[in-house]
């Protein structure tokens, strides 16, 4: 069996690339109109175009960039029916994990809980960003609670994308605070195990999130 020889050295390089890319869209220093070019990047960097090609191509491979028709690459624009493709898998991985919760009906569970929502919906500053990163450490606090290894994997490929925090900064152009909701209803209704409403209630929590996504997308514009 003949390997070829494994470059350390570039391949951290160009998870260093990748890693700074990624960040500069959650913090919207590249934004959907911007082109990001092997050899502007390589030069602004200071270092070699490969590691940023494999960043690059990686990103694209993700569904995070697309190349442009000049070979540039810009952040991917989800359509409706992917964004809506999206909330639906929210919806069923997010609502059986409240679901298990419904079932167990830990006291303990419910406590932690309602501490996470207060202490996250706290906000000291209202942005994009804040709201986004609130929502999520919500969300992931029903997940991680639920124990299951499998869902807090696909929570984490669905809510780990850089191009969804794009989408949701879109809410921006409705109202932030609708962003939050009522997650103290999504534990109110754990509390009573009742499976079937819980699981009804989630969805529906997360389809009004969808509705303001769309309202935020087409106002955008």
């Amino acid at each position: 069996m003949a390997l070829k020889s494994i470059q350390p050295t570039r391949r951290r390089l160009a998870d260093q690339v990748y890693d700074q890319i990624i960040n500069a869209i959650v913090n919207r220093d590249i934004v959907s109109e911007d082109r990001l070019i092997q050899e502007k990047l390589a030069a602004e960097l200071q270092i070699s175009r490969t590691p940023v090609r494999e960043a690059l191509m990686r990103l694209e491979q993700e569904g995070v960039l697309e190349v442009t028709n000049r070979g540039s690459f810009k952040i991917y624009q989800m359509d409706d029916k992917e964004v809506r493709e999206l909330y639906q898998s929210r919806a069923a991985i997010e609502g059986q994990c409240a679901r298990i919760l419904a079932s167990i009906n830990d006291p303990t569970h419910i406590e932690e809980l309602r501490k996470t929502i207060i202490k996250e919906e706290d906000l000291k500053i209202h942005t994009a960003r804040a709201y986004f990163e609130a929502n999520r450490n919500i969300h992931f606090k029903f997940v991680e609670l639920a124990d299951n290894r499998f869902l807090i994997q696909m929570f984490n490929m669905i809510w780990g994308k850089a191009n969804i925090f794009p989408i949701f900064a879109a809410i921006e152009n409705v109202d932030l605070k609708k962003s939050l909701g009522d997650h103290m209803q999504l534990v109110d209704v754990i509390e009573t195990g009742d499976k079937t409403k819980t699981l009804e209630v989630f969805t529906n929590h997360i389809q009004e999130g969808f509705e303001l996504q769309l309202q935020g997308l087409h106002q955008k514009k």
